[in-house]
């Protein structure tokens, strides 16, 4: 499988991950909606650099979906403080994220690294 679609795969299934985990966190609404929105919003970013104007726009893209990845990342740690009951779910959506940041970081790494020798 291409890297961009076993990109695409990964953030797909950790977004369903996070949406079944949504009804399970009780404490503080506000964290389950910020991690709601950053971890759905990666896969929708990845997608969308789907059918990007330019390799300049695709890596635009992806670095979006790089940001709202660290950004999950830094809510599931909040949420595992927060709701220790939670702390288990957490860590493993987090370790799914860190996959989905490094293949990322290697991809826009790789388009940056072509698009500076030509």
């Amino acid at each position: 499988m291409q890297r961009e679609g076993r990109l695409k795969k990964t953030a797909v299934e950790l977004s369903v991950k996070l949406i079944k985990l949504y009804d399970s966190i009780k404490c503080k609404a506000f964290i389950k909606n910020q991690l709601a929105r950053s971890g759905t919003s990666i896969g929708a970013n990845i997608h969308e650099a789907e059918y990007a104007e330019s390799t300049s726009d695709f890596i635009h893209k992806l670095g979006i979906a790089l940001k709202e990845c660290n950004e999950t990342e830094y809510w599931l740690i909040v949420l595992a403080e927060a709701c220790p009951e939670l702390a288990e779910k957490a860590s493993q959506l987090r370790h799914d994220a860190g996959g989905i940041r490094r293949m990322l970081i290697s991809t826009i790494t790789t388009l940056k690294g072509r698009s500076d020798r030509n």
